[in-house]
């Protein structure tokens, strides 16, 4: 079927989207959003020439729905196919409310990050040196922070908006934090420590950059929330004490990318089902499934 058929034949349905029948307008709903993406350009043109709020509406729900469906497939590709590259996992996520999202200019913003952290770095610096210097360009020239004062908002987790206005929380200062010193070959990965979420730096680079080494020990722990302060192994283990929470061996350890994913889906559920949004919470739960 070419082009200009698929046009006209797109064009035909959604001068029927005023339908009043219930039942009608579902079917005709549902025959566009079998085109897909392909259909959004031409959905636009027609709520552009509209002026009727319910037919803009109708159209709103359905780019909307076709966007959730393709964002669905692509975080199970993404899961499936290695989910080496943390940066995409972390767009994927922010695509959800920022489907738009520019990742030329979030690749740009991280991309200088990482140059400005490489130009002071050096073979001969020791592992606390190379941090020192990856917490000095993080925190002290680009100013990234904790965004202490308003740390229930969702944008705290969307990483065009921490690009951006510089504040995030734990996970996603983390976040980027890793992307940066992984960029470097630095052997920094996230650990999964319940209600908060910190950075090990291992005792061993490795030459596969992404691969997650079984049982490697770390050299020291880092908690980006606090401007990188680092710390030991020891006060994982009173924390975990003072939790209140079962010994496991996974609050040491680092984790894969697909777990830092996850774990921020389940932090924007939380966040939106506190907020008392409950349609945004569900459809998050089913892109979340897709890990």
């Amino acid at each position: 079927m070419g082009d200009n058929v698929i046009h006209k034949e797109l064009k035909a349905l959604i001068s029927l989207l005023d339908e009043p029948d219930a039942e009608v307008y579902e079917q005709i709903r549902s025959k566009i959003h079998v085109f897909g993406t392909d259909a959004i350009p031409v959905l636009e043109s027609a709520w552009e020439a509209s002026f009727d709020p319910i037919l803009q509406e109708r159209i709103e729900e359905i780019i909307h729905m076709i966007q959730l469906d393709d964002l669905h497939a692509s975080i199970s590709s993404w899961a499936q196919l290695g989910s080496e590259d943390l940066m995409n996992g972390f767009m994927l996520t922010a695509r959800y409310q920022y489907p738009d999202l520019d990742s030329e200019k979030v690749i740009k913003k991280i991309g200088q990050l990482v140059q400005d952290v490489w130009l002071e770095l050096n073979n001969n610096l020791t592992a606390l040196e190379k941090i020192k210097v990856v917490n000095h360009i993080f925190f002290d020239v680009h100013k990234f922070r904790g965004n202490k004062s308003n740390i229930k908002s969702p944008d705290n987790l969307y990483m065009n908006i921490l690009l951006e206005t510089k504040k995030g929380n734990p996970l996603s200062i983390g976040i980027l934090y890793i992307i940066i010193a992984r960029a470097l070959k630095l052997p920094v990965f996230g650990v999964d420590l319940p209600n908060h979420f910190v950075l090990a730096y291992l005792e061993h680079s490795h030459d596969d950059d992404q691969t997650i080494p079984d049982g490697d020990h770390a050299l020291f722990y880092i908690n980006p929330f606090n401007r990188g302060t680092l710390f030991t192994h020891n006060e994982i283990e009173a924390y975990i004490r003072q939790m209140k929470l079962p010994h496991n061996e996974n609050y040491f350890r680092p984790c894969d990318n697909v777990t830092i994913i996850k774990r921020v889906f389940g932090e924007l559920i939380n966040l939106h089902e506190g907020l008392g949004n409950t349609v945004k919470a569900e459809e998050l739960k089913k892109l979340a499934s897709a890990l």
